[in-house]
């Protein structure tokens, strides 16, 4: 399973406006097309945390190609309200917010 963790800010008390638009997003077939196994938001003390689990890193090509989708399109322009760069000075994309991971330990099987 290949993960990553978007960060940005957001305020909390849009934590049920950006709930509510994941849920209407994953309810469609686009989690599946991107390869999304499991979606889990996050928030503290202003920042906003977007884990998202993948079945395979596939290096980001069924999420280049969901980009075009015009619902990816829209949940992106439904969430700018409520979601901030964390840094707009160097925010270009997702890509410019993901956290690098640096340690990761598993239970053995």
């Amino acid at each position: 399973m290949h993960s990553t963790l978007i960060v940005a800010r957001m305020d909390l008390a849009s934590r049920g406006d950006v709930a509510k638009l994941f849920a209407d997003f994953d309810g469609t077939e686009m989690p599946h097309l991107m390869g999304t196994r499991r979606r889990q938001l996050f928030s503290y003390r202003g920042l906003y945390f977007h884990l998202q689990d993948f079945d395979e890193d596939n290096g980001g090509a069924l999420i280049e190609q969901a980009k075009s989708d015009p619902r990816f399109l829209r949940i992106s322009d439904d969430l700018k309200p409520f979601i901030e760069a964390y840094d707009p000075a160097t925010w270009r994309s997702p890509a410019d917010a993901m956290a690098t991971r640096f340690y990761d330990w598993e239970a053995g099987k």
